[in-house]
């Protein structure tokens, strides 16, 4: 079984979703994660995954939308949102300095809101983090001297080996996306290949970052397929395990989706 661990369903119409999921499973995909960006759009991640059976949520803020005027969640209402039983993470939040679409100081008090909530909840909180490496390492690093160890996991990793390794030290996992099958990723390659078997999970960020050989078209869950195949390349495995290895990594990191 694959799992796309990480895809915006509810961007997509109404009219495709029956489809896309039709397509995912044909392709082997078991397990979808439709992911959180704003506070108002956690009622259509939820109706998802109330939905689908295959279908699970995360409900938070993602830093393009920390600073609007909707407004950053405060920790208790980040954890009340994410009080059903189809919503298995926390996120996606984190920092973009890339597009720096929001303050800098709100998309980190955000982060550290959605941490306090994964602590709270015992829930995995996914990070986007565009470059921002040694912020997100900072910042991972206090709340954990703060409050203690929670589960995270850095979400389409395209980041430098420095923020792999603390973060893996810190217990932290690495998900990665069709970026690893791009020509120009040897770096993303050569992470992937050396983080812990144990650490390694795959995802499509549907509908962005087709993977090779569709890049450039419009990407869904059942293309993540083609990243466990670059994957299996990468550490020299059978596709197969490959599939088994994310799996597992996946219900140890989302045991709700189990």
């Amino acid at each position: 079984m694959l799992v796309d661990s990480h895809c915006h369903l509810d961007y997509f119409t109404e009219a495709e979703i029956e489809d896309i999921v039709a397509r995912a499973r044909e392709a082997g995909v078991g397990r979808m994660v439709s992911i959180g960006t704003r506070v108002g759009q956690a009622v259509q991640v939820k109706a998802l995954a109330e939905r689908f059976p295959d279908v699970w949520g995360t409900v938070g803020v993602h830093p393009h939308n920390a600073g609007e005027p909707e407004g950053m969640p405060t920790t208790a209402e980040i954890v009340a949102l994410a009080d059903h039983p189809r919503v298995i993470g926390i996120g996606e939040c984190g920092l973009d300095y890339f597009y720096d679409k929001s303050p800098r100081e709100a998309q980190q008090e955000g982060f550290r809101r959605h941490i306090r909530a994964a602590r709270q909840t015992g829930l995995p909180v996914c990070i986007h983090a565009r470059q921002a490496d040694e912020d997100i390492l900072s910042i991972l690093r206090e709340e954990t001297a703060a409050g203690g160890a929670f589960p995270f996991l850095l979400h389409c990793f395209s980041s430098g080996a420095e923020l792999a390794r603390g973060a893996l030290a810190m217990g932290g996992y690495l998900s990665f996306s069709g970026i690893l099958t791009f020509p120009k990723s040897p770096e993303i390659r050569a992470i992937a290949a050396e983080a812990p078997a144990d650490r390694i999970l795959i995802e499509t960020d549907s509908p962005y970052l087709a993977p090779v050989p569709l890049r450039g078209k419009r990407c869904e869950p059942g293309y993540v397929a083609h990243t466990a195949k670059v994957l299996a390349e990468t550490r020299g495995l059978g596709i197969a395990e490959a599939e088994a290895l994310t799996t597992t990594n996946f219900l140890r990191l989302f045991p709700k989706a189990a």
